[in-house]
Formats: structure tokens, C-alpha cells, sequence
């Protein structure tokens, strides 16, 4: 561990660029007029593993930002996983692990059809502050009440949206309604594709009004990622905060990440080709 903490310390004190995920960082600092001003971080060792001359050690470094944008101060924070391999002649290696957060979004993966979405005749509140509480406890997290997925991203927004209030329906068939059961669950609790298409065209239960900019989502809301536009869609996060613009900071599951700028021109999974959709949560 004391070779990844000085491998860190070395790595702000000398302000590196060579890492791309850094790079991309600073540049959208500097897009945003913002300044990080302070940084706070700690490894978390994840696996070991030696063969013949090599060993290999996997880590997550917790980073906690002090940002400053005007008079504006907030916290980031991210969870960077990392590889350190170390060979038998000396040489060390530190490397960024690209895994961005994606799910599968297969073709084969059913978008809901619209018959299985009619209007529903109770009307709940949605209760943005609980959905942004229950997404502060449990961004870097897993919550034991509910499976843990490898590409966890829209099973936590899920479970934010169902913490605000949100009616699960369509147990116990998957390709209908949203809701999440002890052995089951539907593509749209879980998928970021199915998610996606089950909130633009849902009139019952947890629904999505699209709207055309950013700003205009509050705390509660959802923004779903297109990362290569495609038509594909990879990722969901949720509306947590806004910056000194009035735009959205968000949390997100897979690459777990806190008050994140909602762009994600930071992320290796970022291409000019990404495409948004921005929708205010409503309960029908």
C-alpha cells in the first residue's frame, strides 16, 4: 500500500497530464470555470495476483475534490479503479482500468411495448428529497436489501426512484411495467436501454417528461448517456445537486461517482458522438 500512496502523492504533486482520464478532468474544469482546490483520496486494495515474474495488484483510489466555481463551493467525489503491476526486474506500473460505465444494451434486450404502459388511475407524489437521500447513502455502496449487478448503474438509479415513492407494476413479467422481485426483475429496473424507452413512453407509475436542456432538471430528476450515439443507450445517473450555472451534478453506480458534472466529458467513455435525454420524474 505504501507504494500506491507515494505513486499518488507524486502523481498531484507533480501535476501529471500524461493520464488521459486526468486530462479530461482539467479540461472540463477549465470549460466550467472551475478550479479543484483542494484534493483528498485514500487506495482501497481489491485482488492480488503473482505468476511467474509478475505480480499484479487491483485498486480503487476514493478521490474527494474540493471545487471551487466562482463564489461556489462543493465536494466531487469519484472511485477510480486502477492496476499496479510490479515485475521482477524492478519495473512498476501504475494503469487506469478503462471499464466505463455500460451495460448491456443488446439488441435482444426487449424495449417495452406501449400496450403494457396504460394510465393508471392513483396519483402519488414523487418525493425528490427522499430519491436524492437514498442516492447520497448508497453511491459507493450496495444496498444488502437488493442484488448487486456487475453494471449496477440503473439498478441504483432504480432503487432511488423507488426510495421517492415510485409504484412498481408488471411482476412477474419481465418485458413489462418496472419493478424488481427476490428472484426477478424487470429490463427496465436494470437496463440502461430499457430504462431509457420505459420512461419516455410509461404512463403509469414512474414516468419521464423529456425536456430539451440540462437546467431545467432539479435534484430527483434522470439523465440517461448514448455514449457513442449509437442508438444504444449505456448509462443513467440521477439529478443529486446544480453547480453555480444551474446545471446538473449527479450520482452514478459502475464507476461510482458523487456530485459529477452531468456532461461526463470527463469519463473514458465519453465520444463527440454521445447523445442525452434529460427527464423530470413524475409519478402517474
Amino acid at each position: 500500500m505504501g507504494d500506491i500512496t507515494t505513486y499518488w502523492q507524486h502523481f498531484f504533486r507533480e501535476n501529471k497530464e500524461s493520464q488521459d482520464w486526468w486530462h479530461k478532468k482539467k479540461a472540463l474544469c477549465k470549460k466550467r470555470k472551475a478550479q479543484i482546490v483542494k484534493i483528498k483520496g485514500k487506495g482501497i486494495v481489491l485482488s492480488r495476483q503473482s505468476y511467474d515474474t509478475i505480480r499484479n495488484t487491483g485498486y480503487a483510489v476514493h478521490l474527494v475534490y474540493l471545487m471551487k466555481q466562482g463564489d461556489f463551493f462543493y465536494t466531487e467525489e469519484q472511485i477510480i479503479p486502477y492496476q499496479l503491476t510490479e515485475k521482477s526486474n524492478g519495473e512498476v506500473k501504475h494503469q487506469y482500468i478503462e471499464k466505463p460505465p455500460a451495460e448491456n444494451t443488446s439488441n435482444q434486450i426487449p424495449v417495452l411495448k406501449q400496450e403494457n404502459m396504460k394510465q393508471s388511475k392513483r396519483q402519488i407524489e414523487y418525493n425528490r428529497l427522499e430519491a436524492v437521500k437514498y442516492a447520497e447513502r448508497w453511491w459507493n455502496s450496495f444496498n444488502p436489501e437488493y442484488r448487486r449487478f456487475e453494471d449496477d448503474c440503473t439498478n441504483y438509479i432504480s432503487q432511488c426512484l423507488r426510495a421517492g415513492g415510485g409504484p412498481m407494476w408488471g411482476e412477474p413479467v419481465r418485458e413489462r411495467g418496472w419493478w424488481y422481485g427476490r428472484d426477478s426483475w424487470s429490463f427496465s429496473w436494470s437496463v440502461a436501454h430499457s430504462f431509457r424507452w420505459y420512461l419516455s413512453g410509461s404512463e403509469r407509475g414512474i414516468r419521464g417528461i423529456e425536456v430539451e436542456q440540462p437546467e431545467e432538471l432539479n435534484p430527483g430528476d434522470v439523465i440517461c448517456y448514448d455514449f457513442d450515439g449509437d442508438g444504444a443507450w449505456n448509462h443513467t445517473t440521477i439529478v443529486v445537486a446544480k453547480d453555480a450555472d444551474n446545471m446538473p451534478l449527479v450520482n452514478a453506480h459502475t464507476n461510482n461517482s458523487r456530485n459529477r458534472y452531468w456532461s461526463y466529458e470527463d469519463s473514458a467513455a465519453w465520444t463527440p458522438e454521445i447523445q442525452y435525454k434529460f427527464f423530470r420524474i413524475e409519478i402517474s
